[in-house]
């Protein structure tokens, strides 16, 4: 019986190696080459729309705009996010310039230790591509007004989405187990995990049940027709936090797959609100200096646990454990 403890799932590699598939055909690549170019594709493309996000300025400025709610707002006006009000055009691009100077980055250095083998990579690349499928999700399913991206953005969350998928079945098609040892810390990420859910319900749900029980919209709604930060963020971050915090305390490693996608999401989220807060005060953005305070101080204490856990986690993960010679489709017969 082989012994599959070790084995690092064969999400790129350098060298392809011939698989034959259960009816005879061969399948050189697996799901190698796939994410390899999803990974390409998602970084070239994604550095197109952050830099056209940050660049284009054309327009008249600022204009107030009557909504469906009949609630007056001020749209931008200017450059790409012209549609979206002042507050979130700033917004979108910090979040574009995170994205160019650090998720991208990111991405490709994660994709390419993927490919020479690095089980550590293949996690951080796991976490980067979550990053890219919040973000853009957000763009393609109306957090910011429609824009002549669009449909970048769509091409964006697909790639994104369909990459995560491969990579996170590549880690679960083979046994996890050997990824994160005994030793791996338990009560630290789940604790993490279960504060970040905690966080999640305080922040956004409390606004929303108050707004509900009111009769009224939340406060930030402007323009926009539904809030999708918030909706994403109950109804799938808040549940994956918690499941991974149970998963990791029944000493379950599947648990630190899906701890591993939030912790990279959670350390990006400390630039991101603060670049999205000093382009949004650029704008003209009223805070008060709580307001400003607060958030960029509690993202980055946060980002700084993300990050102690995610380092905790990661040592105890091989660095070059051997990879399986054939996929789970491949096996032709003999012992598992």
């Amino acid at each position: 019986m082989r012994d599959r403890s070790q084995e690092v799932p064969e999400l790129m590699r350098a060298e392809p190696r011939d698989r034959t598939c259960h009816g005879g055909d061969v399948d050189p690549d697996g799901p190698a080459r796939p994410v390899l170019w999803l990974c390409a594709g998602i970084a070239a493309l994604a550095g197109i729309a952050a830099v056209l996000g940050l660049l284009q300025q054309g327009g008249s400025g600022p204009f107030p705009a009557e909504t469906v709610r009949g609630q007056v707002v001020e749209l931008s006006g200017r450059g790409l996010y012209r549609y979206d009000t002042v507050f979130t055009a700033a917004g979108s691009r910090g979040t574009d310039l995170v994205t160019l100077v650090a998720g991208i980055p990111l991405l490709a250095g994660a994709a390419v230790g993927s490919w020479r083998g690095s089980a550590r990579s293949g996690l951080v690349l796991l976490g980067t591509l979550g990053y890219f499928l919040y973000v853009y999700a957000g763009y393609a399913l109306g957090a910011i007004a429609y824009n002549e991206l669009f449909l970048l953005y769509v091409v964006l969350f697909s790639a994104a989405l369909y990459a995560f998928v491969l990579v996170c079945a590549a880690f679960f098609r083979q046994d996890p187990a050997g990824l994160f040892p005994a030793g791996t810390p338990r009560r630290g990420p789940a604790a993490l995990m279960f504060a970040s859910a905690v966080v999640l319900l305080v922040v956004w749900g409390a606004p929303l049940v108050s707004a509900a029980l009111a009769g009224t919209s939340p406060a930030g709604l402007g323009p926009y027709s539904t809030e999708f930060t918030e909706a994403l963020d109950l109804a799938v971050i808040t549940p994956a936090a918690v499941w991974a915090g149970v998963l990791i305390l029944h000493r379950d490693p599947r648990g630190y797959l899906i701890a591993v996608s939030l912790l990279v999401l959670e350390i990006l989220l400390a630039p991101l609100i603060i670049a999205q807060t000093v382009l949004q005060l650029r704008a003209g953005a009223a805070f008060t200096p709580p307001e400003i305070i607060g958030p960029m101080a509690g993202f980055v204490v946060l980002a700084v646990a993300a990050a102690a856990v995610l380092v905790a986690i990661l040592r105890h993960v091989p660095a070059a454990a051997p990879r399986p010679g054939r996929a789970a489709h491949s096996r032709t017969g003999g012992s598992p």
